[in-house]
């Protein structure tokens, strides 16, 4: 019986002590911008939308940012849920191009990859 006991208290507790380990470290949302060959994009533009209405009136990013070397930016403290991605460079767009996240997991780095064409 101690033993079962013992096993349920380090059970509850490692499942608390992760449940304060997420709310301790920021959700964040990476993302990378490739073409339709696979090279990362420099300097693309990307912004992320927190609902479908305002991605496609492109109104009320949460924030846009600009892609580094590899193609990647990374956007921190955001909720964790889906996002709307928009990434533009040049001519080049992502429209219909796997535009919508999965829902973020809470103090983790969630990576996601675009396609721009």
């Amino acid at each position: 019986m101690r033993v079962l006991t013992l096993i349920t208290v380090i059970l509850l507790g490692s499942s608390a002590f992760n449940k304060a380990e997420a709310q301790l470290l920021p959700t964040k949302l990476r993302v990378t911008v490739i073409d339709g060959l696979g090279n990362f994009v420099e300097g693309a533009s990307v912004s992320i939308y927190e609902t479908e209405k305002d991605y496609l009136a492109s109104e009320n990013s949460v924030a846009t940012l600009k892609t580094d070397k590899k193609g990647r930016v990374t956007f921190k403290d955001v909720k964790p849920m889906a996002y709307f991605v928009e990434a533009k460079f040049e001519d080049m767009n992502n429209n219909g191009e796997g535009v919508k996240t999965g829902e973020l997991s809470e103090g983790r780095i969630n990576k996601v990859n675009t396609v721009i064409e």
